[in-house]
């Protein structure tokens, strides 16, 4: 397995097997349920190779991994042998700690994300159906269209089904029982007004809810729905059938357990969904649509102003849950949206912004990771992008978000709307095309996306300050002229010798106040009690190891030396606190760069010792070291030499 070895480091990282509830994939995260987050070491996991950045929100503890997510969720699904008990885990959902709010954006989540891929490729399918018909490829009499809108057009016509099944285990039901009722909310007999016969009588005659009666349940009326495409009834009814089910499952003896349960659990809720929890939903989505469109008619330039530039940010904190679902439910009862019309130019502007800064970067691991997340950001697939380039940039973050908003106004002028639910990105395209064929609307939104993009590419490209922020920029930058003032005497420094990485007073490492570096069990070195708190590179080499904490590091020289610089004594009981770091775990380093900036003064005051030891932990019994005989050093003295 690829993959193992990072499993297993995120599955110790979270808390072990014993901290998780749960955990799914989305297209990018690993989304768990943990009994206790404090037990995580988030720090540890966002250093983690493999690993683009940790995310907490809506009662889900999010590692986010990237376009590869769903073969490291098979690995750590086989590592941590999840998946025999996820039904459990869904149960223990149900009770989940946490704010209303919270516990409403998980909900929603994990209803909706095992079926995102399927919906996207549904929606993309619809989409270039009908863009063939609007380039007139294909007639709507056409076989070709009609198998290809069956496969586009299943999904969404028998969505409740699906939905059944991931609304129903994520209650703590059992997932097949909620697809027999939603089965039975689709079943044609039953499914809105039957096309021959007078209704009985009619109910709220002359108001909004104005219903005709066609068929009774034991002498109560009921109101027929189209529930197909449908998104509120199932999520209700399965909600109420978790329980019903739990309450038989307590009180019917074991014996007739397995047929009994869900034959009651069925004939009590179907009857009731269709009497109650059916009309009073669908009533409920209708109204959800007419106001979401009304407030977009009331100002689309300023409702993609906001929706547009805020949408990375909802995305950033998982509250774009909240409107994927309204923005379902549009389209199942208004037959459009525009929530996620308005939304379609963010990733062309974050890829804007990513090729601007691979463009420009001077480092090769940023210029690395900015190709995928590019290509990624073009298909709708941010949080690469977001959270390994523009966030820790921060200016093309600010310009992404800029440049979205400006889409989204423009959408709005436009008047984009979306018909059907689409792909992400570029394929999102085809979603806007309306039953009448190709319209400025849909030229307006390739104009926006060309635009966004342009806008954003140039905005970063001139006023990005991308080697100027980033620290590892800043750093490889200003090795060849720092790195000449501070440490002029290693120039040509040669093998086997560490470059003192503090300024300060020798300490013999005997005298150091831990036993554990006193008597050598580390290696051998030497301390260094500090003058000030700025810890440059003592070799050249890489960054084997960066403890979360920060007060420690890690590095092997290019000859194969292995150089621990602890900072201070117990100090990872600061949790980096007084601590700033300006490189990354596996990054290339060079004498005198700077790797560690250490508030001296704050940590003496928390009641630590800041004497640092600088040891050799790989040198070998026949080496001899020698020792500066110097009572002090600043950076760029020869420390310690191996012969």
């Amino acid at each position: 397995m690829k993959y193992e070895n990072l499993a297993k480091q995120i599955i110790d990282l979270v808390g072990g097997t014993d901290n998780v509830n749960s955990v799914y994939h989305c297209i990018t995260r690993l989304r768990f349920k943990l009994k206790d987050e404090s037990k995580a070491d988030t720090d540890a996991l966002k250093n983690l190779d493999g690993v683009v950045t940790v995310q907490k929100s809506g009662g889900q503890y999010q590692v986010v991994i990237g376009n590869h997510v769903a073969d490291v969720y098979k690995a750590v699904e086989s590592v941590g042998g999840f998946s025999a008990n996820s039904d459990q885990n869904a149960e223990q959902d149900d009770e989940e700690k946490g704010n209303l709010f919270d516990r409403f954006i998980d909900l929603i989540s994990g209803i909706f994300t095992p079926i995102l891929g399927v919906l996207a490729a549904s929606g993309m399918i619809k989409g270039f159906n009908a863009l063939f018909v609007a380039l007139n490829w294909l007639e709507e009499s056409d076989g070709t269209y009609q198998i290809l809108n069956a496969t586009g057009d299943g999904l969404f016509y028998f969505l409740p089904i699906l939905l059944g099944y991931t609304a129903m285990k994520k209650f703590g039901g059992s997932p097949f029982l909620g697809i027999v009722i939603a089965m039975a909310l689709v079943y044609p007999d039953l499914e809105g007004i039957p096309e021959s016969g007078e209704p009985l009588y009619t109910l709220f005659s002359g108001t909004l809810f104005e219903s005709p009666i066609y068929i009774e349940f034991f002498g109560i009326p009921v109101i027929l729905m189209t529930y197909s495409m449908s998104v509120i009834p199932i999520i209700i009814s399965t909600f109420f059938a978790a329980k019903l089910e739990k309450f038989f499952t307590r009180v019917i003896p074991a014996v007739v357990r397995m047929f009994l349960v869900p034959m009651f659990t069925l004939l009590i809720i179907v009857p009731i969904t269709f009497l109650v929890i059916g009309p009073i939903a669908t009533w409920a989505s209708q109204l959800i649509g007419e106001a979401t469109i009304s407030v977009y008619n009331l100002s689309p330039i300023l409702a993609g102003l906001f929706l547009g530039g805020f949408w990375l940010v909802f995305v950033m904190f998982g509250l774009h849950w909240g409107l994927v679902p309204i923005a379902i439910n549009n389209i199942a009862s208004q037959g459009q949206d525009p929530i996620l019309a308005l939304i379609f130019a963010h990733s062309f502007a974050l890829a804007g912004a990513i090729l601007a800064v691979w463009i420009r970067s001077k480092n090769q691991k940023t210029k690395t990771l900015s190709a995928p997340a590019f290509i990624s950001a073009i298909f709708g697939v941010t949080e690469p992008g977001m959270y390994g380039i523009a966030l820790p940039l921060k200016r093309p973050f600010i310009i992404t978000i800029i440049s979205s908003a400006i889409g989204g106004a423009f959408l709005g002028l436009f008047g984009t709307i979306g018909y059907v639910m689409g792909g992400l990105g570029v394929f999102q395209l085809p979603s806007f095309i309306p039953p009448e064929g190709i319209n400025m609307s849909v030229i307006g939104a390739i104009i926006v996306a060309i635009g966004a993009f342009i806008l954003a590419f140039v905005l970063t490209y001139f006023f990005g300050a991308i080697n100027k922020i980033e620290n590892t920029e800043e750093t490889s930058e200003t090795d060849n002229t720092e790195a000449e003032d501070v440490a002029p005497s290693t120039t040509n420094v040669t093998e086997g010798k560490v470059i003192s990485p503090i300024k300060g007073e020798i300490v013999p490492l005997a005298d150091v106040g831990d036993p554990v570096f006193a008597q050598g069990a580390m290696g051998d070195g030497i301390a260094i009690r500090p003058a000030e708190g700025e810890v440059l590179s003592p070799v050249d080499g890489t960054v084997e190891t960066l403890f979360p904490s920060k007060h420690a590091i890690g590095l092997k020289t290019n000859d194969g030396l292995e150089v621990l610089v602890h900072i201070g004594l117990d100090t990872v009981n600061l949790e980096g606190k007084h601590f700033e770091t300006h490189i990354t775990q596996g990054d290339k380093v060079s004498i005198g760069q700077p790797l560690i900036s250490v508030d001296i003064d704050q940590v003496k005051e928390a009641g630590y010792d800041i004497v640092t030891p600088v040891i050799i932990t790989n040198a070998s019994d026949s080496a001899t070291m020698k020792k500066t005989d110097s009572k002090e050093v600043v950076q760029g003295d020869v420390l310690l030499e191996l012969s």
